[in-house]
């Protein structure tokens, strides 16, 4: 039998051969799931102990005092936070005023009041605005949109009314494998509403992409449908909190049921890179994960002592899966006074809790018994010590049929966030 004649191409068409082949079989391959959550690390986890912040509060109080500009930060809520690549940290901010304050006295009596108190004026309101923060802890900068002369929201309120509200943001590919990074921001887009809809009804989950470094609006998409569901109650807004976890981003979202005290909580995952693809959306229907929106089911339930705030943070604490928000099924003045928290060894759940009480100060004002604290929310790009950093918003609300700008106006500090250093333990079983 003659033997195969063996030349240089015959060699090196063998590897090629080889590759193109691989290449073939990892192209059908149908993509793997995430790896599964360590489990047997996963434990029980409550907050242990919590003190106050001084260092970031002050940071904005600073801030907002500064008369440098009128079109800068004085006072806002929503206070998310996404770090960086070259170490600046990013602030989203929801309603938001720009002016100027007056220093002590003021015609309030208050240490600080926005310069528009004493003629009974309202300081310039948008609904959305970005502080940037440099590496050493230190608000530098506000960007809004319009100009000088007539600042703007700085994501612009959609056509045909409303307004859109920024909630978690994340740093990620600009497409999947891509060495570009850039900022993607979810969108709360609202519309106005009355009665129980005081502030606003849902209407969608929207994603916008910004530039690095230069932190450039290039666009924004729509991710998830709200309006297409008849009921406002049920329709469920994502961005609270996303987590990044082995290649995907889990997405976590809150209806508004106006009849009950405590929201349910949702659940979406997205492949890195492809946030403001709203074709890789997946939702958590209970069982599986599919295409749909209207078919997502809660991993959180609302009902008796159990549910969330229209807003809460999700955080990880090692294989632990940690949420944060208002206790809002307690009853009486707890949903406006106190944080609580539950623990999941996995994004769908079971979740387990409520676990834990914390009681953040509030300011002092002349009705402090109507000062409400709202929106915890985790920032892990500043854990110290083991010690994680959640801020809250602080804001008055009176008696019903009072209007709250003569308070918020005469005294900054009921607008602006504060922070808390918080230990977590292991859960009591």
């Amino acid at each position: 039998m003659p033997r195969p004649t063996v030349t240089r191409t015959t060699i090196a068409a063998v590897p090629l051969l080889l590759i193109l082949l691989l290449t073939a079989v990892v192209l059908l391959m149908p993509a793997l799931p995430p790896a599964a959550p360590d489990r047997a690390a996963c434990t029980g986890r409550t907050p242990a102990s919590w003190s106050a912040d001084p260092a970031p509060t002050d940071a904005f109080a600073r801030y907002g005092d500064d008369n440098t500009r009128t079109d800068d930060w004085t006072g806002g809520d929503g206070t998310h936070s996404v770090r960086l690549p070259d170490g600046r940290t990013l602030w989203l901010f929801s309603d938001t005023f720009l002016d100027r304050v007056h220093p002590p006295p003021n015609p309030q009596g208050q240490p600080y009041s926005w310069r528009t108190a004493d003629t009974g004026g309202t300081p310039y309101l948008r609904h959305n605005s970005l502080v940037v923060m440099s590496p050493e802890g230190r608000p530098v900068r506000t960007l809004t949109g319009g100009g000088p002369a007539a600042p703007g929201p700085f994501f612009p309120d959609p056509p045909g009314g409303g307004w859109r509200w920024p909630v978690h943001a994340r740093v990620e590919p600009r497409t999947p494998g891509s060495p570009e990074k850039v900022v993607r921001v979810l969108l709360w887009n609202r519309v106005p509403g009355t009665g129980t809809w005081v502030f606003g009804m849902p209407r969608g989950t929207e994603v916008a992409t910004l530039s690095l470094p230069g932190l450039h609006l290039e666009g924004i998409s729509e991710a998830a449908e709200a309006d297409t569901v008849a009921d406002p109650g049920r329709r469920v807004l994502y961005g609270a909190a996303a987590v990044a976890d082995r290649g995907w981003s889990y997405v976590f979202g809150g209806d508004d049921p106006p009849a009950s005290p405590a929201d349910s909580a949702y659940l979406a995952r997205v492949p890195d890179g492809r946030l403001a693809d709203r074709a890789a959306w997946r939702f958590w229907d209970g069982a599986h994960w599919q295409r749909r929106p209207e078919r997502a089911a809660p991993v959180l339930r609302g009902g008796g002592r159990r549910g969330v705030g229209s807003a809460f943070t999700v955080v990880r604490d090692g294989a632990t899966w940690v949420l944060f928000t208002m206790d809002t099924p307690a009853g009486g003045t707890a949903g406006i006074r106190t944080i609580t928290s539950y623990w999941s060894c996995s994004p769908e759940g079971p979740w387990h809790g409520p676990n834990g009480r914390i009681t953040p100060p509030r300011p002092a004002g002349p009705d402090p018994g109507h000062i409400a604290v709202y929106n915890p929310q985790a920032h892990p790009e500043f854990t110290a010590g083991g010690a994680l950093l959640l801020s809250y918003d602080v804001n008055w609300l009176g008696p019903p049929g009072t209007p709250a700008d003569p308070q918020v106006n005469g005294d900054v500090a009921l607008y602006r966030p504060r922070f808390l250093r918080v230990r977590m333990a292991p859960a009591k079983p």
